[in-house]
């Protein structure tokens, strides 16, 4: 395949997870009978770029316009973007004259805490049914997919952005050089974008390939994110480095090389962390496959020998990267006996692939299980404070990645 960015031929892999589902398409209960379909999870590595990255098996469309993921669901995720506000606020003196648009807004999550401030926002986000969620809450927004499109028509309506955020969305496009370039053009002059995005040293690092799945599609160092911004007039001036998904970088954009002397001296000190972790040497990506699979030798073990011993399994959370967790290991409802998640829209549905049912969250003290497999691990500190009360009957928690871990 062609590297979505460079358009280098690319034919290095970096890990080949197997067939898969997509990992966002949870199964009616109705439907347990039928087949699903089945897509190859083989990510690569470009050459020439360094790009991680997913061949597109499967549309956009189909991928997210019905979705059901909220990120109004995590206590953490919300504390997170509340201290974002702020800080923007604080930092770039937005007031009620300036505009704040974010790509994939999902259910309004973020921009809710600007409009309490006053502060004119705007939500873009594919998902039409997550969206509608946002419209209730008095979010405006906009059900479509973001790119060169749809930026020239905001902009033709004089809604240049002051502030123009994306959390977790420049791994989900496909069409990459078109999102790019839809950002800058819909950047105000003197606007600043940031981009948050899981830090491809970390996955590297702590062995997240269950970050992996169909609909992200690329893999970011900051190097390389700062490449795809500049090719279309976006100059990288900060950085920060973030603990939320397992370990996610924060990246600050402006317009052009004018603002190349007020450039942070973080961004010179991740690229030198960066080149000093190998990242930009193709070496580095080629050894991760081995360490994918010896996590998936020590999950299969733990399971085996619980099972063996008689104990009650269930998992929390239904997150896309618990699919690709278990699917990839060949764990169902053998090991499994059902998962539970907040989520109102995954609740009564089953896992795709694994068919694993999904549950309430009360679930758990009614059927009181010996372990409770934790498959959102980058928010396990916040699970453990909400399933405390396992340990009432000597139950544990257990953290699959980076390696399998019984919390204390």
């Amino acid at each position: 395949m062609k590297c979505r960015f460079c358009d280098a031929l690319v034919t290095r892999t970096f890990v080949d997870l197997g067939m898969q589902p997509l990992s966002n398409a949870y199964v009616d209960r109705r439907d347990a009978d039928k087949a699903e379909r089945f897509y190859p999870l083989h990510t690569f590595v470009c050459d020439a770029c360094l790009l991680v990255q997913l061949a597109e098996v499967e549309s956009p469309e189909r991928i997210f316009s019905d979705y059901a993921y909220l990120s109004s669901m995590s206590d953490s995720w919300l504390d997170h973007c509340r201290q974002y506000t702020s800080d923007m606020v604080e930092r770039f003196g937005l007031d009620r004259s300036s505009r704040v648009v974010e790509v994939a807004s999902n259910d309004g999550y973020l921009l809710r805490f600007f409009k309490e401030r006053g502060i004119p926002v705007l939500g873009i986000e594919p998902a039409a049914n997550v969206a509608a969620i946002a419209e209730r809450s008095g979010i405006p927004s906009i059900a479509r997919f973001f790119g060169t499109s749809l930026a020239q028509e905001l902009v033709a309506e004089g809604q240049r952005a002051d502030l123009l955020v994306g959390n977790n969305v420049l791994a989900h496009v496909p069409r990459l050089n078109d999102f790019v370039r839809g950002l800058s053009m819909l950047l105000a002059p003197e606007g600043v974008l940031t981009l948050e995005f899981p830090h491809l040293g970390r996955l590297l690092a702590n062995s997240q390939f269950d970050t992996i799945y169909h609909e992200h599609f690329s893999y970011f160092s900051m190097s390389t994110a700062a490449r795809v911004l500049e090719a279309h007039g976006l100059v990288v001036f900060d950085v920060e480095v973030l603990t939320t998904h397992g370990g996610s970088l924060r990246v600050f954009a402006r317009h052009d090389a004018r603002h190349r002397l007020l450039i942070s001296e973080r961004v010179a000190a991740l690229r030198s962390a960066e080149r000093a972790e190998g990242l930009l040497e193709i070496a580095a990506y080629t050894r991760f496959a081995e360490r994918v699979r010896e996590v998936k030798r020590s999950l299969l073990q733990f399971l085996i020998g619980r099972k063996r011993e008689g104990k009650q399994i269930a998992a929390y959370g239904a997150p896309a990267k618990g699919n690709t967790l278990l699917n990839y290991c060949g764990v169902r409802t053998d090991f499994i006996d059902y998962a539970v998640d907040r989520s109102p829209l995954k609740q009564g549905k089953l896992l795709p692939g694994t068919r694993i049912p999904i549950e309430a969250p009360e679930r758990i003290r009614e059927t009181r299980p010996d372990y409770v497999l934790v498959l959102p691990w980058n928010i396990q500190a916040e699970i453990a404070q909400q399933l405390a009360y396992v340990k009432e009957w000597g139950g544990r928690l257990v953290v699959p990645i980076p390696e399998v871990a019984v919390l204390p």
